[in-house]
Order: C-alpha cells, then sequence, then structure tokens
C-alpha cells in the first residue's frame, strides 16, 4: 500500500526540517506557509550545537555560509551585575532569513509541494482523513497533519486550545545590528519586565532580540520611548543602543508570545516546534528544539507511517511520538520557565546573577539543562 499522504501546516524550522525528512523518505508532502521565503521572523538566531550532526547529514553547514560560533555566555542583571559562563555545548549564530531559506530550497530538491502565501482556515478530521481548507485554493485531504504553525495561530483558536484564551502579557521585538561587540558571544541583558539577547549573525550583522510586556509599550506610547526609559536602565543595553546601526528602519515585531503548557496533540493533528511547546527565549534555545522536535516527529511517522494509516497505526504512532516528545522536551520546558520567572525584575535579577555567578556547579547545570544533549550523525541522541 502506498505510504500516507501528509500536509504540514506552517514552514517555520519544525515545518521545514520535518518536510525535508520525510520527502527525502518517500512520503507526499504538503507545506503550506502564509509568507513567501526569504522572510524574516522575531528570533534570537542563536542556535545551540546540538542539532548540527542532523544539519550536516542534511548537507547545510552553517560554518561555510557564514554563521557565527558561539563558546561564550553573559547575562546581565538590570543594573548591570554581569555573570559569565563558558558554553560547553556551544552554539552558532544564523539569521532565519537565511537559514529558513536554506531549508526551505533543501526541501524542494527532496519534492515537497509548497503552497506559499496562504492562510489555512480550518482542518477537519473525518473518517481517518484529514480535510483542509485554504484561503484562495482548493481544499486539501491527507492522511497525516503536522501542526508548525508557530507561536500564535488563529488555528489554535479553532482548535480551541486552551493556552489561546489565556492573554499573554508578552511582545517581542526584532532588529538586525551593526556593532562592536564579541563575535563568540550570546549576552542576555535584564530590564524591569523583560530580557533581551545580542548575538552576531552572518556578514557583519548581530541579532538584537528583547522580549517585554505590553503595558510598557501602552505606558510609553512607542517602541522607541519605551526602549529609551525602560531598557536603557541597564547600562550594557544602553551602550549597544546608543552605539550601534540599526539596519532595518522599523524592527520585526510579535504580540500575545504564549508560554504556557500546549498539547502536542489536538484532534489528531500531531503539533512541533512552538505549537508544542515553546522553550523561554532567556534560554535561548528555542530554535535547536524546534528543529530537534522535527526529526522526533518525523522518525516516530517513518517508522510506524510505513502503510496506510488506519485505526491502531494511527494510535500506536500518537502514543509513541507523545512519549519521546516528553522525554526529550518536557524537562528543558519547565526549567526554561522556572528560569523566566528569575528575570525580569530589578530584584530577583540581581540576586539571580549573583547567586548564579558565586554557583558555576549549578550555572553549568542549567544551561546544559537547557541545551539537551548532542545529536549523533543520524539526528538522534
Amino acid at each position: 500500500m502506498a505510504k500516507p499522504t501528509i500536509i504540514i501546516i506552517g514552514g517555520g524550522l519544525a515545518g521545514l526540517t520535518s518536510s525535508i525528512l520525510l520527502s527525502r523518505s518517500g512520503f507526499e508532502v504538503t507545506l503550506i506557509e502564509r509568507k513567501k521565503y526569504p522572510f524574516h521572523r522575531v528570533c534570537g538566531e542563536y542556535v545551540s550545537n546540538e542539532v548540527l550532526p542532523l544539519l550536516k547529514s542534511l548537507a547545510i553547514f552553517p560554518e561555510e555560509i557564514g554563521a557565527s560560533q558561539i563558546s561564550q555566555l553573559k547575562v546581565s542583571s538590570v543594573n548591570g551585575n554581569l555573570l559569565n559562563a563558558n558554553l560547553d555545548l556551544g552554539g552558532f549564530g544564523l539569521s532565519r532569513y537565511l537559514l529558513d531559506k536554506l531549508l526551505y530550497e533543501k526541501s524542494k530538491s527532496y519534492g515537497t509541494n509548497f503552497i506559499l502565501e496562504t492562510k489555512v482556515n480550518e482542518v477537519i478530521f473525518k473518517d481517518e482523513k484529514f480535510f483542509v481548507s485554504l484561503t484562495n485554493h482548493q481544499p486539501l485531504e491527507a492522511d497525516l497533519v503536522i501542526g508548525s504553525f508557530g507561536k500564535r495561530s488563529n488555528l489554535d483558536q479553532k482548535l480551541n486550545r486552551k493556552f489561546f484564551y489565556q492573554r499573554s502579557p508578552y511582545l517581542g521585538v526584532k532588529y538586525h545590528i551593526k556593532t562592536d561587540f564579541p563575535k563568540n558571544t550570546i549576552q542576555l541583558d535584564n530590564f524591569e519586565g523583560g530580557y533581551c539577547g545580542i548575538n552576531k549573525i552572518e556578514d557583519d550583522l548581530f541579532c538584537l532580540c528583547y522580549l517585554t510586556k505590553n503595558d510598557q509599550l501602552k505606558k510609553y506610547g512607542s517602541i522607541p520611548e519605551m526602549e529609551k526609559n525602560v531598557l536603557y536602565k541597564n547600562p550594557h543595553l544602553k551602550h549597544i543602543f546608543e552605539n550601534s546601526e540599526f539596519v532595518w528602519d522599523k524592527p520585526e515585531t510579535i504580540n500575545e508570545i504564549s508560554f504556557e503548557r500546549k498539547s502536542i496533540l489536538e484532534n489528531h493533528i500531531l503539533m512541533s516546534g512552538d505549537s508544542a511547546g515553546m522553550i523561554a527565549p532567556l534560554c535561548g534555545n528555542g530554535m535547536a528544539m524546534a528543529i530537534r522536535s522535527a526529526k522526533v516527529l518525523s522518525d516516530v511517522i517513518i517508522k510506524h507511517a510505513s502503510q496506510n494509516i488506519l485505526g491502531n497505526i494511527r494510535a500506536n504512532l500518537e502514543k509513541e511520538y507523545a512519549q519521546i516528545w516528553k522525554q526529550n522536551f518536557a524537562s528543558r520546558l519547565f526549567i526554561g520557565r522556572t528560569l523566566q520567572r528569575l528575570f525580569g525584575s530589578s530584584r530577583l535579577s540581581n540576586i539571580a546573577v549573583g547567586t548564579l555567578d558565586k554557583l558555576p556547579t549549578l550555572n553549568a547545570f542549567l544551561i546544559g539543562k537547557t541545551h539537551g544533549m548532542m545529536m549523533d550523525h543520524k539526528g538522534t541522541s
């Protein structure tokens, strides 16, 4: 019997990685993305080296396309106290604009069918089949659907996912800048109500991305005024903002970012990446987690779906995916959410930075727990 047909909703890191792995394994894959590649996304643009073996197995070599090599971490409290740490596993910096483009081109080479600049309106599961309605496109039918549509989507509301109705106070803002900053370092700077990350990416660019609360923006009326009145209180951030060249006329932004728990199965849709659970940006590792989650899901699909999906095959696939996802990510998400509560305020950030600076063993433990284990050459742990 023929392998099941697969629709992937959302073409970020998780969706693109899944499309490559599944198309390469002989599945008929259609990926739907509401934008056209390449484009910018709000993202910290730091990737843990844990996923390097998988990328290299796909003939994607970050160092050959200008990615920075990152081995040092600095974290500052609101008043400027600084924590220094080694990143034993390390990571690299690369823009989503470039990385997504490379993955998109790789996926096309394996035969993935892309439907771009198209919005998914609804997904219905009936009689062991999925029916996907689209804007300005004929409806589609598939045996499996992967949800990798990101942090927040209209589909979350259609699926009645609980987190969608829990209003989030967070706003994400990203710039690309040119500045004088160590190329091997990622720095996380706290300010009242949020934190900001900076690291080198390709060419002569740095990614500057921060998370803040919407009420700060409402209070000061505009992003520039909020930055001057809130972010500048951290001397490290003030120096970066005042001594950098901002490449874009205005930043990329995203609203209502949720860090609440999410289910990885919704009406038989297999969730991946941020749709399954978003690691706190303070951990700086959401990109690697998205790639890894796609590999976990693809492996389970390839294992179980060698024939058409019927009854117990689907049930066994879903059960195993839930188990393996929990083993890989539940602890990382919990630690990420816990760490996030320690930062974003003057008092707590000063205590956290001071304590971790004096306890390097604990510091190394937390870094390790948020970065995962190195995958082998086949892309598994």
